[in-house]
Order: structure tokens, then C-alpha cells, then sequence
């Protein structure tokens, strides 16, 4: 009797042994199936749309590094050196930087490439036997056609190279699958075949003879001739290019020489105006200057009114929309209505008073003319009333200096006014005689004076040859605020026909 509860306890602890492995085996596969990704759970596999986008935006990517990298030849044209770049571009044409003086773009094609061809240097020796010798002139043609052709083959094969390599060695990098990188170089030379021949198809030879140009070289038609007189023909671009080029060989003739001073590109650089004297010319050459120049801050010493009216202030608009601050001091033919008016205009700074102000790191000081010369009820002070209201300029300039604030730039209209200043500030700007000099003072100033960047107003074209136009790029040590180099630049009259640019250094 003894055994049977015996075994019936260990029956009872089999089966629960057994219930206890039962539960705790349906509790791993619950846990199981938890951690088991569910078909809803899945991502879903890409489009197959979706993945040949991704291709191409790594193909178009990869050749677009590609040509940025090595994408571009060198290649004398005539007498000048050229740089060869492929660009990707919505709308193609052709773009001729001709550095300093800007630049033309061509609708030579319609494609998603551009050219751009940069003038990088001209051949002293060549452009100086093409001037001397205008007679080799008329064997220009059939050199710059053969250096256009040849330069144009070598960069279509080392484009080609570049954006296969571009876009197999990215390809590489996202999908990191041989086969995928092939696929996306193939494809890259692909595209850029099919580029070439939309180019092909929608060349235009004569575009030559419709230039957009920018920079200095707006206003300067002359430079490819006037289309109103040439007869097209086949060789049209061969021939207008050819005259391109003997053109600007004689715009670099004169800068071939220019000092070899090349400012950094943390330079601050200041364009100084004067005498603008109405002239709406004189807003656009600004503007093209500030672009073409990266300038900093523009300094405008005066006589920009003729009248000094209110009837005139609608003119001084333009001169919040230059591209940088417009520091300006009253000229004897601006009113204190003018100066009033340029007080209320977006980045403006008025001088007056020996007041300082701080733009582009700099400290410029100024005072306004004394005199008011379209007032004829008013009788002239004459160099006595200059020199007067220049005392009162340095004494201004000392205090400044004494706080510890020492001023970098004084401007006044008046030369004789700009005088007193000497031995109180580094670099003194003044205008007010339409002709462009500069001296060293005995106190160690320097004083620069500016022509007219008006050339002379519309009054000019009364004369049988109109005055140049001028204004200077001043490029100042950004650290020690002093004086490193300036740019004179001279342009031909009210037809902006010519363009000279000077480079002039410090003496020492």
C-alpha cells in the first residue's frame, strides 16, 4: 500500500515537469516569433525606376567632378594662352573671360555643355611682332582656326576621360560593385556624346557676330567688329574669331608689361570715384567695376550732382544698388539738399564734419566742400576758405587719433582742402580737377586724386573729344590698412570704345 502513493507523487511531479517545459517551450517561440520580421514588415524591394534615377544623378555627379578636376587643356590661340573648360550648363553657349577686362558669351550652341575659354596670358613676343607688323596680321586667320580646332579635339578626348573616370570612381564609392561603376561610366560617355551632338546640331556659326559682353568690355562692340558691315559667309566664325583675337592681342599689348603684383585674395579693395557729374554712364561702369573687382567699398568724392536740385536726386538711386557700401563726401556742385537725400539711401555713408565712419574694416573720414558753386548769389572763399575747412578736418583726424581710433582714409573734394590733412592719415582721396594724379605730401600722406569718372558730365559731348572716363581700384593690406597697389583705369569717352588699365606701386 505504501508504494502506490510513491508512485503517484512521482506521476504528479512528471507531469508537472512536463507542463512546466510545455509552457516555457510555447514561451521561446512566442519570443521567437516576435524577433521574426512579418511579410508586412519587410521593406519593400526599389522601383526599378527609382534605381535608375539614383544612377543617373551618381553618373551626372561623377562626370560633373570629373570635369571640374581634369576636365580642361591648355592651348596657346595665336598669341594668346587659353584655358579650355567644359561647364555643364542649361541653356550651352560659349563664354570668353578676357580677364581684366571681362568678358562675351556666344550662343554658339544649344546643349547642357558650355565652353569657357579663359585668356590666361598673352605672348609678349608674339603680340609685340603683331603690333609692330600689322601686315602678319592677315595670317592670323589660319592660325587661330588651326589652334581652335586642335584645342578643341584635345578637349573633347580629355573630357571624355574625365567624366568616364568621374562617374566610374563614384559609382564605385555608393555602389561599391564593379559592374555598377562600369554601367555609370558608360553611361556618363554616353551622355557626353549625346551633348556633342545636340552641340552639333544647333551650331551656330555667326553667333560670333551677336555678343553678350559684360564686365569692361560692355559698351565695347567694337571689339568683334560691327556685324552691320561684314558679309556672312561659311567662314564667318573663322574670320570674326581671328579679328577677336587681333583685338584683344592689342588690349593686352599695353598690360603686357604692368607690375607683377598679384593682391591676396583677403586684399581690401576700394574703387575711387569722382566728378560723376549726372552721367548715367557712370552707374554701370561702377557696377561693372565692382563685379569685375570684387570690390569692397566704393569711395565717391564728389561733384556727382551738377545743379545740386531736388529735381536731380531721383540719379543718386542708383547708388544703393552698386554691389557695395557708396561712401561719399559733397562736391562743390552738391547742395545740401544732395547730401540730405543720400542721408535717407540704403547703404549709403555720408562724410561730413571729420566724422568717421567704419565700412569694409576700414576708418574713413571726411569733409564736405565748403563752397556751393551753382549759387551764384553766394561769393566764392576761393583757397583761403579750403585750407580753412581742412584745419578743421586734420583737427578732427588728431582727435581720432588720439582716442586711439586713428582714421585710414580721409576724402574730401578739394584737393587744397584734402592737403591739411597731411601727416594725420596714410591716404588722402580728393577730386575736383577731372585729371588723375598723385603725390606724396611732406608730412608722408599720400594724396591721390581721381578725374572724372563722369568724363565731365554730359557736358563733354559739347567738346570735339569727349573727356575719359576714370577711376581707380586701390588695394590696402587688410591688417595694416595701408596702401600695397592701385589699378588706374581709363576708359575712352562717352563711347567706352577703349579700355587701358594701369597697375601702379607704392615708390620704396
Amino acid at each position: 500500500m505504501a508504494r502506490a502513493p510513491l508512485r503517484q507523487s512521482r506521476a504528479n511531479r512528471f507531469s508537472a515537469l512536463r507542463r512546466a517545459a510545455g509552457s516555457a517551450l510555447a514561451a521561446f517561440r512566442r519570443e521567437r516569433a516576435r524577433d521574426t520580421p512579418t511579410p508586412v514588415e519587410l521593406a519593400p524591394a526599389p522601383r526599378p525606376w527609382l534605381r535608375a534615377l539614383a544612377l543617373i544623378g551618381v553618373t551626372v555627379l561623377g562626370a560633373w567632378l570629373g570635369l571640374l578636376t581634369v576636365g580642361n587643356v591648355h592651348k596657346p590661340v595665336g598669341p594668346m594662352d587659353t584655358t579650355m573648360t567644359l561647364r555643364p550648363s542649361v541653356s550651352g553657349g560659349t563664354k570668353i573671360n578676357i580677364a581684366p577686362l571681362g568678358a562675351l558669351a556666344l550662343e554658339s550652341h544649344h546643349a547642357p555643355l558650355r565652353l569657357d575659354v579663359d585668356v590666361t596670358r598673352l605672348d609678349p613676343d608674339k603680340a609685340e611682332r603683331l603690333v609692330a607688323n600689322p601686315s602678319q596680321f592677315s595670317g592670323l586667320q589660319d592660325e587661330v582656326t588651326h589652334d581652335v580646332q586642335s584645342g578643341t579635339r584635345d578637349l573633347a578626348l580629355r573630357s571624355a576621360a574625365a567624366v568616364v573616370c568621374g562617374a566610374t570612381a563614384l559609382g564605385l564609392v555608393v555602389y561599391r560593385r564593379p559592374r555598377r561603376a562600369l554601367l555609370a561610366g558608360g553611361l556618363a560617355l554616353s551622355l557626353l556624346a549625346a551633348s556633342g551632338a545636340a552641340a552639333a546640331v544647333t551650331w551656330n556659326p555667326k553667333a560670333v557676330l551677336e555678343p553678350k559682353f559684360s564686365g569692361l568690355l560692355a559698351g565695347a562692340p567694337s571689339l568683334v567688329g560691327d556685324a552691320r558691315n561684314i558679309v556672312t559667309d561659311f567662314d564667318t566664325y573663322q574670320q570674326e574669331l581671328a579679328r577677336l583675337v587681333t583685338n584683344v592681342t592689342k588690349l593686352y599689348e599695353a598690360a603686357s608689361t604692368l607690375p607683377t603684383y598679384q593682391p591676396d585674395p583677403n586684399t581690401t579693395r576700394v574703387l575711387h570715384v569722382s566728378d560723376i557729374h549726372l552721367n548715367p554712364a557712370a552707374w554701370r561702369i561702377i557696377e561693372s567695376l565692382v563685379e569685375q573687382y570684387e570690390i569692397d567699398a566704393v569711395i565717391d568724392t564728389g561733384d556727382t550732382m551738377d545743379h545740386g536740385t531736388s529735381a536731380e536726386n531721383a540719379f543718386l538711386d542708383a547708388a544703393s544698388d552698386l554691389g557695395a557700401p557708396f561712401v561719399w563726401v559733397r562736391g562743390n556742385h552738391d547742395s545740401g539738399v544732395t547730401q540730405d537725400y543720400l542721408e535717407k539711401r540704403d547703404n549709403v555713408y555720408v562724410l561730413d564734419d571729420g566724422e568717421p565712419v567704419d565700412v569694409a574694416g576700414l576708418r574713413i573720414a571726411g569733409l564736405g566742400d565748403p563752397s556751393f558753386t551753382p549759387d551764384r548769389s553766394a561769393e566764392a572763399g576761393g583757397d583761403e576758405e579750403q585750407e580753412a575747412a581742412g584745419r578743421r578736418l586734420a583737427a578732427a583726424l588728431r582727435t581720432s587719433k588720439i582716442r586711439g581710433k586713428p582714421v585710414d582714409i580721409a576724402a574730401a573734394h578739394n584737393p587744397v582742402l584734402a592737403e591739411q590733412a597731411d601727416g594725420e592719415v596714410p591716404l588722402a582721396l580728393a577730386g575736383h580737377t577731372h585729371n588723375r594724379s598723385q603725390r606724396t605730401l611732406d608730412g608722408g600722406t599720400r594724396l591721390m586724386i581721381e578725374g572724372s569718372t563722369g568724363g565731365s558730365g554730359l557736358r563733354a559731348v559739347e567738346q570735339d573729344e569727349p573727356d575719359n572716363v576714370s577711376a581707380s581700384v586701390l588695394y590696402l593690406d587688410q591688417e595694416t590698412r595701408t596702401l600695397q597697389a592701385w589699378d588706374e583705369i581709363t576708359l575712352g569717352g562717352l563711347g567706352l570704345t577703349t579700355a587701358e588699365v594701369s597697375r601702379r606701386l607704392p615708390p620704396g
